[in-house]
């Protein structure tokens, strides 16, 4: 996997969990609301709108990089949208992330221009 689908991979992951936990604490927010006098609605909804945002813009960059099938970009926007979607869609992301950093670095190995302490050299 090329190093800008890895990056891609990443910001997309990074931003997963604080969506994720920003959409529960505008549940719970709503929950207040109604319930008490206290209203941070407007506030973590527009955090919470500003994160979801980011998060559709790196998916979006992810797949176009990646070339994931359908079904799978589509399971990581419906994550997206689900109160804890946000924690599964980190895991998963993890794991491709993962895995594209073991390739580059096989593809590196292969070439030779990885030296057994990691670092580039010229052969």
């Amino acid at each position: 996997m090329p190093p800008k689908s890895v990056s891609a991979l990443r910001r997309l992951r990074l931003t997963s969990v604080p969506e994720g936990v920003s959409f529960l604490l505008l549940l719970v927010c709503s929950v207040l609301k109604r319930t008490t006098d206290f209203n941070a609605v407007p506030v973590m909804g527009a955090v919470h709108g500003v994160l979801f945002i980011l998060y559709v813009l790196f998916w979006a960059d992810a797949w176009n990089r990646i070339k994931w099938p359908f079904g799978r970009a589509a399971l990581y926007f419906v994550l997206s949208v689900l109160p804890t979607g946000g924690f599964f869609a980190d895991r998963m992301l993890r794991e491709e992330e993962k895995a594209g950093v073991i390739a580059a670095r096989a593809r590196k190995e292969q070439t030779g221009t990885v030296s057994a302490g990691g670092s580039a050299v010229n052969s």
